[in-house]
């Protein structure tokens, strides 16, 4: 049995409190009027201004968080319009830095649930050894999912301004979203959430428990096989869910514009996400002396999914991207031109932490063996995928006005160190091995 260190604990309880601290200045800060807006640009012009005073104007068809469009050529400096405008923005930063860190960490426990059930659907042979590490991440989907309920609950009713189609005022004037009001409105978006969060949740519970009874049975395999259906049942219903909460919850930032390819796009995400992070916690478990049946054929094969996935997401990244870019639709190629105009650090540096960074690094079979190097590229790959979403969601909510201060680390303080609490305190409530699993003596022996 695994037991929590008080040192672990401690820590996460720590990341936590300070994490809410500088939350709660962050939304206490935000400017309330357009004067305190003006004083603040003009103290950031005094010192020196950031990345945002090289755009002196700008030539785009965006939205901002709180609905305000821009059309044409704006003087940066110029009108109470601008002033509002970045008053919106700056008002939905920190609710944008909580939802992009409630959204990562919510995601990395649904990719292992989805590798966790892959896992069964295909009777699997070399992973039962990891399949108490991945219940344990599965845990988080409970706190992880009603706080990103609520977040999105309070988004769909306009209690925050994070989704432009959820202002009565701009859905009045903007015939495109009219004619999607049907689907993108309150009552139905939040019904569709409890929907797709309530059936990741009730797989989750009934996998566990079936788990733990396969334990228990001395007879046959029962249970397995009902594990076996079910993970087969949920893989139909998550391929589909997954998707349309990816358009609900990512892509509607943007409502002007849409991706056929995006469902995959967030599910490459989420995967790659949840399998380093299985590894991460899988090493760490074996620096203390625990998982002494897990070798290093199972961290080489972690480290391959981690490979193999990383790619898979650059493939779906470069199609979106090129195929839109290239073909330079106006209502398409805005997408992108805000985020490279405006997110050009974060942008392209999500590419190199997310392809090229994994490709040089975990390229060769014998590194995917060595646990540092392991840990360094996942480091790097979750970094990355923390970019990934900050790029999908921050454009479209808070715009030119963004920058990595208070607000965003100690929301990622906060969810990592409920992450960290979460998965490690269900690490307790079972045996660490799997011992009732029909495959776990072919799993303890898999050699690469």
């Amino acid at each position: 049995m695994y037991t929590l260190s008080s040192k672990l604990k401690l820590f996460s309880i720590i990341l936590v409190v300070v994490g809410a601290i500088g939350l709660t200045i962050g939304f206490v800060s935000a400017p309330s009027t357009i004067e305190e807006v003006k004083e603040m640009m003009a103290e950031h012009d005094a010192h020196g201004g950031g990345h945002g005073d090289t755009h002196a104007t700008t030539d785009t068809h965006a939205t901002d968080g709180h609905g305000t469009e821009t059309h044409g050529k704006e003087d940066a400096h110029g009108g109470d319009a601008h002033y509002e405008h970045t008053l919106h923005q700056l008002q939905n930063k920190p609710w944008a830095a909580l939802y992009v860190a409630a959204f990562f960490f919510f995601m990395i426990a649904l990719g292992v649930l989805a590798f966790y059930a892959i896992q069964f659907a295909s009777q699997a042979g070399w992973s039962p050894v990891l399949f108490r590490v991945m219940e344990a991440i599965t845990a988080y989907l409970v706190p992880g999912g009603i706080i990103l309920f609520v977040i999105l609950a309070l988004s769909g009713f306009h209690i925050n301004h994070l989704f432009v189609w959820a202002d009565p005022e701009v859905v009045a004037h903007d015939k495109l979203l009219q004619g999607k009001a049907s689907w993108l409105n309150g009552g139905w978006f939040i019904f569709r959430a409890a929907f797709f969060l309530g059936g990741w949740m009730l797989y989750r519970h009934f996998a566990v428990k079936y788990s733990r009874k396969q334990d228990e049975d001395a007879t046959g395999n029962k249970w397995y096989k009902k594990s076996f259906k079910i993970a087969a049942g949920f893989l139909v219903f998550f391929i589909y869910t997954e998707s349309m909460a990816s358009w609900d919850w990512i892509m509607s930032f943007d409502p002007h514009w849409f991706s056929t390819l995006f469902g995959w796009y967030v599910f490459a995400s989420l995967f790659v996400s949840g399998i380093t992070t299985i590894a991460l916690i899988t090493i760490y478990l074996k620096s203390k002396g625990y998982l002494e049946f897990v070798n290093n054929s199972h961290i080489h094969d972690l480290a391959k999914f981690m490979f193999g996935v990383s790619i898979f997401w650059t493939y779906l990244w470069f199609s979106q991207f090129m195929l839109i870019w290239y073909s330079n639709i106006p209502e398409e190629v805005t997408y992108f031109i805000t985020r490279i105009e405006d997110y050009k650090l974060p942008f392209f540096g999500m590419l190199v932490m997310n392809f090229i960074f994994p490709l040089l690094v975990l390229m060769n079979s014998d590194y995917k063996r060595i646990n540092w190097f392991v840990v360094m590229a996942g480091v790097i790959i979750l970094c990355g995928h923390y970019v990934d979403v900050f790029n999908m969601v921050m454009p479209a909510t808070v715009g030119e006005s963004w920058f990595i201060g208070v607000t965003e680390i100690s929301a990622v303080l906060l969810f990592l160190g409920l992450f960290l609490f979460v998965v490690f305190k269900a690490l307790t409530k079972a045996p660490l091995l799997a011992k009732g699993n029909p495959y776990i003596e072919e799993s303890k022996h898999f050699h690469y």
